[in-house]
């Protein structure tokens, strides 16, 4: 029987996850899977045939670790999904500008580093927005983002700039379409559509995670939503094991990309049926193309 390392966080606390389907469906296929924390010591990841970066949602705290652990997987000779340089590339949202020069539409997107409380109150206005989000180059999980408007008041400001006084930032307008239409994600296994999901914020918030209290639906992507989708795999140099990409209506009315998670997106299996069958197949083929890996 093989053997799968799935890589996921010590703190479950109110995370939502299913993996457990996925693993489900390839103990039918002969798989073992065990869930180990990204942070434990002393694993010996020759033991396994493959490991997955599934739920390590806290990995942004110590992105240098991580990275190194990951590294230190694919040096051993280990298979690792998805590969460290498209996880390290991933890892900072700069991506976005390498995915707009390749011809993927992007939320237009400005960064810096930096910013006291008079220039996060200009910020709007410096860029030509009524409203953006900003948010930390390096993040997941929606930590430290925050709309920013000329209704933010002096004191919210100031704490606001205070997490960013010596942090890259990213600004990008405020959409308004995802608090009605939402956030569509279509989710991709060894380069193949596997399904999509409609995430919505609740009431009074602009956060589509469910942790934030967000509302996630299945959802059919019609024509527009698969053209994005493909243009963006199309744009990695090979397809990865597993991919999320997240899409939204920009005010002219088009798709464009808001993020692309290659590290460790959540791939809501419960949403579909198929989900968890098309992601151990794809797992299967991924197994069978990396070959066999050093034991010991």
């Amino acid at each position: 029987m093989r053997r799968l390392a799935f890589l996921t966080i010590e703190d479950r606390g109110d995370f939502v996850m299913d993996d457990e389907l996925a693993i489900a469906e390839l103990a039918r296929r002969d798989v073992q899977v065990e869930q180990v924390p990204w942070r434990r010591p002393a694993t010996n990841w020759r033991a396994y045939d493959g490991v997955v970066i599934r739920t390590t949602w806290d990995y942004q705290r110590d992105l240098a670790g991580f990275l190194a652990l990951i590294e230190e997987i694919e040096r051993l000779g280990v298979p690792l999904a998805n590969p460290a340089a498209l996880v390290r590339w991933n890892a900072r949202k700069t991506y976005l500008a390498d995915l707009a020069a390749r011809g993927v539409p992007t939320v237009p997107t400005r960064r810096g580093r930096g910013l006291s409380a008079g220039e996060l109150r200009g910020l709007p206005s410096a860029l030509a927005m009524d409203e953006l989000v900003l948010k930390p180059v390096v993040g997941a999980n929606a930590d430290d983002t925050y709309r920013v408007s000329d209704r933010v008041g002096d004191d919210a400001l100031a704490e606001i700039a205070a997490r960013y006084a010596d942090r890259e930032w990213m600004a990008q307008p405020f959409l308004s379409s995802i608090l009605d239409e939402g956030e569509v994600s279509t989710f991709h296994f060894h380069g193949r559509l596997s399904h999509a999901v409609t995430k919505r914020p609740r009431q009074g918030d602009f956060r589509v995670q469910e942790e934030h209290g967000g509302h996630i639906e299945p959802c059919a992507p019609d024509a527009e939503t698969r053209r994005v989708a493909d243009a963006v795999l199309a744009a990695l140099d090979r397809p990865p094991l597993q991919a999320r990409v997240d899409l939204v209506r920009l005010e002219g009315g088009s798709l464009a990309v808001m993020e692309l998670e290659l590290i460790e997106p959540a791939l809501y299996f419960r949403m579909d049926e198929e989900a968890p069958r098309n992601f151990a197949r794809a797992a299967l083929d991924w197994l069978a193309a990396a070959g066999p890996a050093p034991r010991g």
